[in-house]
């Protein structure tokens, strides 16, 4: 007996499980941060806690800086509730111990960040300021080339 072969127009019931899920996600998502009115600037993003090099119960610094409250403290240790996290970098940012909370996001240009000391995080910052100004600076010189023309 042969097999039946796949029809390229059949349609693949993993794919549109998959998609299903994501979209519920997203959706529960965006309930959950809209009362807390923050915005969310990444696609997708990861954030993991080693839990070997957290010194959790002796600063919860992180968990105060929190700005949606997705680090929340449990059982003598940091937990994270992943569908609160807006991959902000406030908790790296203030974290004591390097390498203790990774972040990665995704931007909807495609440009992927990971981070996991303050001084990352720094970095990232001047570099996401700097581009910031100098988009500035060349909107104000095209704003007056324009101001010249009509004078």
């Amino acid at each position: 007996m042969s097999k039946k072969q796949p029809n390229p127009s059949d349609p693949d019931i993993y794919q549109l499980l998959l998609e299903a899920s994501e979209k519920r996600r997203r959706e529960r998502r965006a309930q959950l941060l809209e009362p807390l009115g923050v915005k969310e600037y990444f696609e997708e993003g990861r954030i993991r806690i080693d839990k070997k090099t957290c010194k959790g119960v002796e600063c919860k610094i992180c968990i105060e800086v929190c700005p949606t409250h997705a680090l929340y403290w449990k059982a003598g240790e940091v937990g994270i509730v992943e569908d609160l996290c807006i991959f902000c970098a406030a908790c790296v940012w203030s974290c004591i111990v390097d390498d203790c909370v990774q972040v990665w996001r995704k931007r909807p240009d495609g440009e992927v960040e990971e981070f996991s000391t303050p001084k990352n995080v720094l970095v990232l910052m001047h570099k996401i300021m700097g581009r910031k100004r100098r988009e500035r600076v060349i909107s104000l010189a095209r704003a007056l080339q324009l101001c010249r023309l009509y004078i």
